[in-house]
């Protein structure tokens, strides 16, 4: 019989056919950092200008994050229903977002409140950009049309109406603000002059158009859709160059890194793939969950993935000088006689015992309304734990916000009503909480009868609580009318006559009538 030899294995990676410098340079990244955010993550746009903050659009809100911060810096939540396709102006001063109500949103980086709003779409707007000029703002809407709007008056400009379908991709050019790229769903990917108010190219995808892409240099045109990814050639009027089809489901989302101009496309299959110049796949990162959205920031450091479980992931490069710091740092653990010592020591009788105070910690709740985070400490409190183990926590909590003042901001900004109504249905008919309970359920009615039927949950949740509210309503009116009939039983005048013999009593016959 011949004899079997193990082949010999190669763990650490070296420079060969399968691994390359940027196999090498992209394996180059740290642990991925996960945010839980509200929903599903709809777009990702990295600031051009530094430190390069990010924006990121999930659910009802748009958070900006910094480079290495897990907590959001700045948020805007203004929105009534979901938002989408928060990005940045070229100065990195402006965010503009569309929203599910087909309204089109203007905002200051450094405030809250919306400067410009947008109307004219009649249907939901999932894409918005700013032209390269920086005044004008393009979007594609559900309603199959490609509005361009002026920032100063908030007035529209043009309005494109070629597209058969959902429009879903949008890229405005760089190089000339006249120029954008728009994809639909119905496999066309367009490209339009704002100086002749027409496409001047169409090319056909074959799918459902997700994202498309321009190169810095706008000769090469980026589609994604299904599962194929395509590369354009402008230059010689929109031909295909590339089919790429490495995914295994559709393909949502592209991106393009600053070194090499590397290609990255994420799709619902959980998969990130880096193509190098010869569009191979050097490198893949593997996702939790099936992948809506991405961006790598301008210098390469940080690559933000979003996901449909609302999960973003954050992976920051490792530097040479990090390594070497942490190597310094780096000190020799105690040794067994650090542990053993004291261990046999007995004290004396004259010896004198001081006594460390204990420190006090705040619950989380404490912390937040101390410093004056309202809405963050009604989230807190509204928690499954808290409201089901400890529901005066949660009762306590509110009537504080109430004595600030502040009580209907924070039921405002909160995403708690389906917490809320439970909590209410539980404790409502507990005396301990049933003043605070009806005046909380009182303020969510008057916040909530106008959104009443854009959600059947949200109609199904307030028409129980408005039965309740009823139903406790009369059970104390009930009760008071009760009350006022026994107040006038006790305050009843005694018979006179009664009254009048009682005192005739002699004061020895008092004991043998207690008697009697």
């Amino acid at each position: 019989m011949a004899s079997f030899k193990p082949t010999k294995v190669q763990f650490l990676p070296k420079l060969g056919e399968n691994v390359t410098e940027d196999t090498l340079y992209w394996k180059n990244y740290k642990s991925p950092v996960q945010i839980k955010e509200f929903g599903a993550i709809t777009k990702i746009d990295f600031s051009p200008l530094p430190p390069h903050n990010y924006a990121v659009t999930a659910s009802t809100r748009i958070h900006v994050y910094g480079l290495h911060s897990q907590e959001p810096i700045r948020s805007f939540t203004r929105f009534r229903d979901t938002a989408y396709g928060g990005s940045f102006r070229g100065d990195g001063k402006l965010l503009v977002a569309g929203s599910e109500e087909g309204l089109i949103r203007l905002f200051d980086i450094s405030g809250r409140v919306a400067l410009r709003q947008f109307t004219g779409h009649s249907k939901a707007v999932h894409m918005t950009s700013f032209l390269s000029d920086g005044f004008r703002v393009v979007s594609g809407s559900d309603d199959l049309t490609c509005r361009v709007w002026d920032v100063p008056s908030a007035v529209e400009l043009s309005s494109i109406t070629e597209h058969t379908d959902y429009i879903r991709a949008l890229a405005p050019s760089k190089l000339n603000p006249d120029l954008f790229v728009t994809g639909s769903y119905d496999h066309t990917v367009k490209v339009f002059d704002m100086r002749s108010g027409s496409s001047v190219m169409t090319m056909q995808h074959g799918h459902p158009v997700e994202c498309v892409l321009l190169y810095p240099s706008e000769a090469l045109l980026v589609s994604t859709g299904g599962r194929y990814v395509k590369i354009w050639d402008l230059l010689k009027g929109g031909q295909e160059l590339v089919s790429l089809k490495n995914h295994h489901k559709t393909v949502t989302c592209a991106c393009l890194s600053s070194v090499g101009n590397k290609l990255l496309t994420g799709s619902l299959d959980r998969h990130v793939k880096v193509y190098n110049s010869s569009y191979k796949v050097v490198h893949n990162f593997d996702c939790d969950a099936s992948i809506l959205s991405m961006a790598v920031a301008p210098d390469d450091e940080v690559v933000a993935v979003g996901m449909t479980n609302g999960v973003l992931s954050v992976r920051h490069r490792k530097h040479k000088k990090d390594k070497e710091t942490l190597t310094s740092r780096r000190r020799r653990g105690p040794s067994y006689r650090v542990f053993v010592k004291g261990k046999n020591f007995v004290p004396r009788q004259d010896d004198f015992l001081v006594s460390k105070p204990v420190k006090q910690y705040l619950r989380k709740y404490d912390k937040q309304l101390k410093s004056f985070e309202v809405s963050k400490a009604l989230d807190t409190a509204l928690q499954t734990w808290t409201r089901t183990s400890k529901p005066e926590v949660t009762v306590a909590v509110i009537i504080e916000l109430n004595r600030r003042g502040t009580l209907k901001n924070a039921l405002l900004l909160n995403y708690w009503l389906g917490r809320f109504c439970v909590l209410f249905f539980r404790h409502i008919f507990d005396p301990r909480f049933s003043r605070p309970l009806l005046m909380v359920g009182d303020i969510v009615l008057d916040l909530y009868q106008q959104v009443l039927h854009q959600s059947p949950v949200v109609e199904r949740q307030l028409q129980r609580l408005m039965e309740v509210l009823g139903r406790e309503a009369e059970l104390q009116q009930e009760l008071l009318q009760v009350l006022g009939i026994l107040d006038t039983l006790f305050a009843s005048p005694t018979p006179r006559k009664e009254v009048a013999a009682l005192a005739a009593l002699p004061v020895d016959q008092g004991p043998q009538l207690q008697a009697a």
